[in-house]
């Protein structure tokens, strides 16, 4: 049977055409991985119960047979073959999509969100559906209504969120590759924490088609993966315009006649900040030190704005989602509370079917837009938005990237965290500008700390992502 843990998308398919294993081999072998690890979705109960799986699709074995005739005619598709996962916010034909949820309880979806059809299209297995931050509000995982998912690393910590079951399924060897999605570092949190590769794109280069949104203006599907390289396969197979999302781009949106000039900025002010753990400093500073040595310049940028992106995200983010999470209403589809009437019937679905993270948001989402409060909350956090965006767009004119820690701490413990939800909003200080500004930005592996992964992010100018993966295999070695 095929070694998993030894796998890359390059190597697997490489192999596939070699005919060392089969699509068939190399699926069974992830299924009885996520057998073994991953407990019994949803309750995750097994015998490490990792509960990065909501759901394993009964239909995975099929697919892998359908790859195997493919590669046996001849086709060669850039994931044929390739066992992936989705997030659980991410729709399927034919399958349960719930957000994380229990307001979405039973929900089947009636079609493919376009990342999906894209996988399909490229000749995934889509093995099932991982487990994540009710509706993404989160950096833990623990806001699941399916229970809690744990750091493959460490079963007493936390994966990162709010796409933390698809990062711990990728560490611990239960897919290939998985998506995420990425409202203010959803996918490089967990990706730091969980010590693997973590892009989330410049705004518009995936689809958003089919993605239970969050804040539709921040919200972007990526990848996770185990190399730089896969990533950008990965990347390539998602990017496009389609026509069922009119924010997409293509790769002229941003054409830029910038050469990479293997610059790095380093805004020290915000590096230095405080909450910062000691072991993430050191690490920052090995990272700086590789860098050089691989001939990178590393220059100082003044980012005045940048400080005020945290607070401008929790104002932003909270107004979108109570907006969009309004269409649930327990009447067209998922869980559904009776009350004496219509009015008490949509208030007790709601109560009932939203946990506690969520209506925190919905709460401070409808008061930031209320009348008396629009103007001196949210049109301020979106006058300090265009600042931030403009400030970055300038500093990329002098450097190809910003070079940040991805997170301030290593992984926590379980439940560290759920009390103080300020405290959770701070694991976002560093990720959080990329996604106001529409920036591509990825983590990489940076080390350890005590046998816990660590993590640094690479930001990139509009639609440069090809600068990140530039730099991203040098740092590794790819």
């Amino acid at each position: 049977m095929p070694n998993i843990s030894k796998l890359s998308i390059k190597s697997a398919r490489n192999a596939l055409e070699k005919k060392e294993f089969s699509a068939h081999d190399l699926t069974q072998t992830y299924l009885d991985a996520i057998r073994e690890k991953d407990g019994d979705p949803p309750s995750g109960q097994g015998r490490a119960g990792i509960h990065a799986f909501l759901e394993v699709f009964g239909d995975a074995s099929e697919q892998a047979e359908l790859a195997d005739k493919k590669i046996a005619n001849g086709e060669n598709l850039p994931l044929l073959g390739i066992p992936v996962a989705i997030k659980d916010n991410m729709l399927m034909d034919g399958k349960r999509a719930t957000a994380g949820s229990k307001i979405l309880e039973g929900f089947v979806s009636p079609y493919d969100s376009t990342a999906v059809k894209k996988l399909k299209d490229a000749g995934a297995i889509i093995l099932g559906r991982t487990n994540m931050d009710e509706f993404a509000m989160g950096s833990s995982t623990e806001s699941s209504a399916y229970g809690v998912t744990k750091n493959p690393h460490d079963l007493s910590l936390v994966p990162g969120g709010s796409s933390g079951g698809s990062a711990a399924a990728v560490a611990a060897n239960l897919a290939l590759a998985a998506l995420g999605s990425d409202t203010g570092g959803s996918i490089r949190q967990p990706a730091a924490f969980c010590g693997v590769v973590g892009l989330k794109p410049t705004y518009g280069r995936v689809s958003r088609s089919g993605l239970i949104a969050l804040a539709s203006s921040l919200d972007q599907i990526g990848p996770f993966t185990k190399t730089v390289g896969d990533a950008e396969i990965l990347y390539d197979v998602l990017k496009g315009r389609d026509a069922l999302d009119s924010t997409t781009i293509t790769e002229e949106t941003y054409a830029s006649g910038k050469k990479f000039s293997r610059v790095i900025g380093i805004p020290q002010a915000f590096v230095d900040g405080e909450g910062i753990d000691e072991s993430i400093r050191n690490n920052f500073k090995e990272a700086l030190d590789k860098f050089k040595s691989l001939g990178y310049e590393i220059k100082d940028v003044e980012l005045s704005h940048i400080k005020y992106a945290l607070a401008t995200y929790y104002i932003i983010m909270p107004a979108e989602a109570s907006s969009n999470l309004a269409r649930f209403d327990g009447v067209k589809y998922g869980f559904h509370k009776d009350g004496k009437d219509v009015i008490e019937d949509y208030f007790q679905t709601r109560g009932e079917g939203f946990g506690r993270e969520v209506r925190r948001r919905i709460i401070l989402g409808t008061y930031v837009l209320s009348s008396g409060y629009y103007d001196e909350y949210y049109g301020s956090a979106l006058k300090m938005k265009a600042l931030i965006t403009a400030e970055l767009n300038r500093a990329f004119e002098e450097i190809d990237f910003i070079l940040t820690p991805t997170t301030p701490t290593p992984a926590f413990k379980l439940g560290e965290k759920t009390a103080d939800p300020l405290a959770m909003y701070l694991a976002d200080i560093f990720t959080v500008p990329a996604n106001i500004a529409g920036l591509p930005s990825m983590s990489i592996p940076s080390g350890f700390d005590h046998a816990l992964p660590l993590g640094i992010e690479l930001t990139a100018g509009l639609g440069r992502e090809d600068n990140l993966f530039v730099a991203g295999k040098e740092f590794l070695g790819e």
